[in-house]
């Protein structure tokens, strides 16, 4: 089914995407800091984890960043729980103080909070003993699925569709490439025609592109307009692209 969906990014910027209904496999992702929020951290999880996530063919509904509180998380991670196929948080694993993502996930999936015999396991292996170990770092909600922090030193955790990864990039980065798996959908195919028309102008030729070709397409307008092509069939990507490049006027 095909919908129309207008996004503002801005006061001044605005794109128009016209394209499918998710299907397969989506995802929604939660990022947790109060740094985040006040802008001395850039977001750059969520950025990679989208990129990640595309390129798997999976689709990528939701970004939201929320405060270190319990009751926030716990919000946020219930609601999406249910309306996606999975949820990945990422940020405030730990021991210290306003590491609370932990409690969060716990609170939303109803689950106790319980040392991870496993995660313990796995960092005494690395070399720590529990003495080493700051109370409350092999936490992790009942009947979790640790994820091994290859980098770091605190686990993540899955469970009923929700990964919690930590905001260490790093950490992060190496903790979603062992569960990257889990994730998959179809392959999707993507090429821009860059159009030197005002995008007002080129309305007519997107709507008739769409009765000609079963695609997505996505309007970015700037100093030229960027048409984004795409769809799961490499081929009827090409033709529209090639349909479209005939019948504007490119930069």
């Amino acid at each position: 089914m095909l919908f129309y969906k207008e996004s503002h990014h801005s006061a001044d910027e605005s794109h128009l995407t016209i394209g499918f209904e998710p299907f397969g496999m989506n995802v929604a992702i939660v990022t947790v800091g109060d740094e985040l929020l006040a802008g001395r951290t850039t977001n750059t999880n969520a950025t990679w984890l989208c990129e990640q996530l595309t390129d798997r063919g999976v689709s990528v509904e939701r970004i939201t960043t929320v405060p270190d509180r319990i009751g926030d998380i716990a919000r946020v991670v219930n609601e999406y729980r249910a309306e996606y196929d999975a949820v990945i948080v990422t940020g405030g694993l730990g021991p210290t103080h306003d590491d609370v993502t932990i409690d969060g996930v716990a609170a939303a999936l109803g689950r106790d909070l319980e040392v991870n015999e496993s995660a313990r396991a796995w960092l005494e292996a690395d070399g720590y003993s529990r003495a080493d170990l700051t109370e409350g770092t092999t936490v992790l909600p009942a009947g979790a699925r640790p994820l091994h922090n290859e980098v770091g030193v605190a686990p993540g955790a899955a469970l009923k569709g929700v990964y919690v990864l930590p905001g260490v990039p790093a950490e992060m980065r190496a903790m979603f490439e062992a569960i990257a798996p889990e994730f998959s959908g179809k392959q999707r195919y993507r090429e821009e025609v860059v159009a030197d028309e005002p995008e007002s102008a080129l309305l007519d030729r997107i709507a008739q592109l769409r009765e000609e070709f079963d695609v997505s397409v996505g309007s970015y307008p700037g100093d030229s307009v960027r048409i984004s092509i795409e769809s799961t069939d490499e081929e009827k990507t090409a033709a529209a692209v090639a349909w479209l490049r005939d019948r504007v006027d490119q930069r």
